[in-house]
């Protein structure tokens, strides 16, 4: 029996930006032409100052372990316990959800304010999504 797929993104036309980005290995913030706010999730303003005239540019895919939690239930289709699921504090200062791979899942080896990096994960044609692993180097 084939098993269970992850559960897939729906791209809007205020994400595709950032869809298109991670499907070119890229990852894509947004900055307010305004304010210089950059932010994410993406969306047409900024967070900040409600200016519409903002910028889409590609981030350093630096940042550092914010935060996480360890899931060890076989709940999630397409999820092989245990696997963290992280908060990434982005070097220009957004922080994202996350997976964290290429390494072990355990508190012994995610240790908070890690450097990590982006990596991407092509489930198909049109998703590809950004997962973080430790920094090399």
């Amino acid at each position: 029996m084939a098993e269970p797929m992850r559960a897939r993104p729906k791209p809007t036309p205020e994400t595709q930006h950032f869809w298109d980005g991670t499907r070119a290995g890229e990852l894509r913030l947004q900055r307010c032409d305004a304010c210089a706010h950059v932010y994410f999730p993406p969306r047409p303003f900024c967070p900040s100052c409600a200016s519409r005239k903002v910028s889409i540019f590609k981030a350093s895919g630096k940042g550092t372990l914010y935060s996480y939690v360890i899931n060890h239930r076989p709940a999630a289709p397409g999820f092989t316990p245990p696997y963290a699921i992280a908060v990434v504090a982005l070097e220009e200062g957004p922080r994202m959800m996350s997976n964290i791979t290429g390494c072990p899942q355990t508190p012994e080896a995610l240790e908070l304010d890690m450097a990590l990096e982006v990596t991407f994960e092509k489930l198909d044609a049109q998703i590809t999504l950004p997962l973080f692993r430790p920094a090399k180097g």
